[in-house]
């Protein structure tokens, strides 16, 4: 008989709920390795603005695949699943337990139910989607989506240049829309692991008060710097980490188009809406084949994480399996 597939623990949630604090508890408590499950995150140019894990918080417990991929290049899911499963077979035979912590869905998802195939794009095509991004802009690039592929479009923001143009590509190469393409039944199954999963579903009030909280502690840690050798590198404006947040607002603010104060008010209405999107997409999609046990609070720092609460995790974990 096969042995039973070794445990994996996911910490999911919005930006700014306290996912890293709770993942690092835990990963000392466990014996654990947080591994990076966040799409900004993994931008080696972005420490500040995407908030990773400080070198102080690295230092008590291993971390893995923060800031191990160049803003110049975009992280693709196939690319972080291959780069999460390395990180986690290397944490078992280690004798840690992985802790894949973050707030991107899909990348949960990749592990826990596997990847849709994706088809093969012509370069023609490819330079076809991108001149079209660049010449026309990204709303008029998700206006001629949704007149030819309404199903993949009702799921992209209009500014969302990066998934517009891969969504055009594939539609324009195949006949057949990226939402059909990820419909079918995934190429690559779930990871061979025994997942379980912790969401923190922290208030509305609670999370707004930490992303203001987060701005301000941002600037202070260096985030106008961060983007100015960013915007030094003149990289293209449709790439991921250049569309990360905060990233155009400060772009704007240091160009003279808008003050820093201005530029800070428009980056945190934008997070806010984005962890409304990252809620919905959490509530409405399971993290895992498992149970899920949440938390509806937000967990500022490891001292707020009371002993309490981390035996009530505790004792769902040792359920869980």
């Amino acid at each position: 008989m096969s042995a039973e597939p070794p445990p994996a623990l996911l910490v999911a949630g919005p930006t700014a709920s306290g996912k890293s604090a709770l993942a690092l508890a835990l990963a000392r408590r466990l014996g654990g390795v947080v591994v990076n499950a966040d799409s900004m995150q993994v931008y080696r140019e972005l420490r500040v603005l995407t908030a990773r894990p400080t070198p102080e918080e690295e230092a008590l417990a291993p971390h893995a695949l923060y800031g191990v991929h160049p803003a110049a290049e975009a992280a693709s899911v196939a690319w972080w699943r291959e780069a999460a499963l390395d990180a986690m077979a290397r944490a078992v035979e280690a004798g840690r337990l992985p802790i894949l912590c973050g707030g991107t869905g899909l990348y949960f998802s990749s592990l826990t139910r596997g990847l849709s195939a994706m088809p093969a794009i012509p370069p023609a095509v490819r330079e076809e989607a991108r001149a079209l991004l660049d010449r026309e802009g990204a709303p008029a690039l998700h206006a001629r989506l949704l007149a030819a592929d309404p199903r993949s479009a009702a799921r992209l923001r209009p500014g969302d240049g990066q998934r517009l143009a891969r969504a055009w590509e594939i539609w324009r190469a195949t006949g057949r829309g990226i939402a059909e393409w990820q419909a079918e039944a995934p190429a690559t199954g779930p990871a061979p692991y025994a997942f379980c999963a912790i969401r923190l579903d922290p208030p509305r009030d609670a999370l707004r008060a930490a992303i203001a909280d987060r701005w301000d502690a941002m600037l202070r840690d260096g985030a106008v710097e961060e983007v100015r050798a960013l915007a030094a590198r003149a990289l293209d404006p449709a790439l991921p980490a250049m569309r990360a947040h905060g990233v155009p607002e400060i772009s704007a603010a240091l160009a003279g188009r808008m003050t820093l104060a201005e530029a800070g008010r428009r980056a945190c209405l934008a997070i806010g809406q984005y962890t409304k999107r990252q809620g919905t997409w959490f509530r409405h999609h399971d993290l895992a084949p498992c149970r899920t046990h949440i938390i509806n609070a937000r967990i500022a720092d490891l001292a707020q994480l009371s002993e309490s609460h981390l035996a009530e995790i505790l004792s769902f974990l040792k359920l869980a399996h």
